[in-house]
């Protein structure tokens, strides 16, 4: 994706956002580490992960990956900051939903458990990677937010597929053409998070799903991690390529360089009429 020029040099510099991928035992810990940009993503830390994962799925000696992002937000979606670069570089619209699109289906697709530990804000494509895992633990103040709408864009990452799958069609309507926040008890009402706890106890939670998943057979994770996507998430692939085609084109309508540049330049966006 790119943005204005002008966009671009409102935006504060800052690091590249990357991540780590530690293993643990049984445990691969991934963790996004870019919290200055509120663990915002940009393309090369999201073909990264994706590979990450990927290569996860043929280690015999990974049982679990707890995946969660560093500081106090989980990951709060792509990084317009470095967008004007990647467009230098010579990384196209349809480049980064191809990139995005293999994160979240190499999430899906690990054969063992993912767990989610989430802290803030999953916004963004951060909902759609939130929301691939199969566990999903959040602290009281964290919250979804599908922001697209708000900068001219529609939901990637499979984030509208995966939300309707488990909170139906009208809750996945209102995130997505609304673009409000969703806040951590009406997400484990919904059926979005598998539990909400204190701060003071997520990590609790967390490793006391990861040690008894670390314990499991192996073959038998997968199988049921399996069978539990074949009846949940059939129409994962559909909405991933029909993002991909929408998404690309909004990416270079001037919608959405309004939207970025007014995001970026902290002001209300003008749309077209």
């Amino acid at each position: 994706m790119s943005i204005p020029d002008s966009a671009a040099s409102a935006a504060s510099a800052a690091p590249a956002a990357g991540f780590s991928a530690v293993h643990d035992g049984k445990v691969l810990r991934v963790t996004i580490t870019n919290p200055k940009r509120k663990n915002a993503v940009d393309y090369d830390t999201m073909q990264a992960l994706g590979g990450t994962f990927v290569a996860a799925a043929t280690d015999p000696s990974i049982r679990v990956i707890v995946l969660t992002g560093a500081g106090g937000d989980f990951c709060t979606g792509a990084d317009l900051s470095a967008s004007a670069g990647e467009a230098q570089r010579g990384i196209t619209s349809e480049m980064v939903m191809d990139v995005a699109n293999r994160l979240v289906k190499s999430i899906v697709d690990a054969p063992v458990p993912v767990i989610a530990r989430i802290k803030g804000a999953a916004a963004g494509v951060g909902v759609g990677i939130a929301l691939a895992a199969d566990l999903v633990y959040a602290s009281e103040d964290s919250y979804l937010l599908l922001a697209f709408i708000n900068i001219g864009l529609m939901p990637d990452g499979g984030a509208a597929a995966m939300v309707a799958a488990a909170a139906g069609r009208p809750l996945a309507a209102e995130m997505a053409l609304l673009g409000e926040r969703l806040p951590a008890p009406a997400a484990k009402q919904a059926g979005l998070f598998t539990a909400v706890l204190p701060d003071d106890e997520l990590d609790a939670k967390v490793e006391a799903a990861a040690a008894k998943l670390a314990a499991g057979p192996r073959r038998a994770l997968e199988l049921t991690k399996q069978a539990l996507n074949q009846a949940t998430l059939t129409a994962l692939d559909t909405a991933l390529a029909a993002e991909k085609t929408g998404q690309s084109e909004l990416l270079k309508s001037p919608d959405f360089f309004e939207g970025a540049t007014a995001m970026l330049t902290k002001r209300k966006p003008i749309f077209a009429d």
